[in-house]
């Protein structure tokens, strides 16, 4: 299993999105660490039957020794991008957290599935154009996955726990009859298929700091 040091992550969402910065910026770097600290702080129990309790968003274990490095698999970097992404879009810092952990059983599961598809048949422009429809979102690949976070009670970002709702779509031909399942429902939507891919390729751009004593 691939691995990665938190530097790597930091620089290869930061690739993503400000491709020509040589560092990541200290926006960046400072909601991430947030995102690692609220996580870390709410603990576990590998015991509960609810995934927001027994799952950590981005981390495999309890955290190690002083001085130890923690590294973090290709999904816990894929995990973090999403919740930097919903912070951008103005989420609270703890709503991102606790959906990451809500919902890591099922998008793991869903990440490892994309990045086993071909990117020249996922990313082939010709048969993305030819797909293109009136009235549907312009996407960057023929099989699109999106996470879709919904609420009955006004904006998602500002219900409570208890009355969202997150589902993983496959295609268009899942997401929309849930969207037009319940009138007056809000959600929020990010396609997960291009965000994997793409953040993979940065990953690989990246090198390890030569810090710390190394721990998985």
């Amino acid at each position: 299993m691939q691995q990665f040091k938190r530097n790597q992550v930091e620089e290869a969402i930061s690739l993503m999105f400000a491709p020509h910065s040589a560092e990541p910026s200290t926006e960046l770097r400072t909601r991430l660490k947030r995102l690692l600290e609220t996580d870390r702080n709410l603990g576990r129990n590998p015991r509960s039957s609810d995934p927001e309790k027994s799952h950590f968003a981005f981390f495999s274990s309890e955290a190690p020794g002083s001085g130890v490095e923690i590294w973090f698999s290709a999904y816990e970097a894929f995990a973090l991008l999403a919740a930097w992404r919903l912070l951008e879009h103005g989420w609270p810092q703890a709503s991102a957290v606790a959906i990451l952990r809500q919902i890591r059983p099922r998008l793991e599961r869903e990440h490892a599935r994309i990045l086993k598809m071909d990117p020249a048949q996922i990313f082939d422009q010709k048969r993305i154009r030819s797909t293109l429809k009136a009235g549907s979102p312009v996407l960057d690949t023929t099989n699109p996955v999106f996470l879709m976070i919904a609420s009955m009670q006004g904006h998602p970002r500002d219900s409570a726990a208890t009355t969202r709702s997150i589902d993983i779509c496959h295609g268009e031909q899942e997401l929309m009859p849930l969207l037009r399942r319940e009138v007056g429902q809000s959600a929020t939507i990010y396609e997960l298929v291009t965000a994997a891919h793409v953040l993979q390729v940065r990953l690989a751009e990246t090198e390890p700091s030569k810090r710390g004593r190394g721990s998985s």
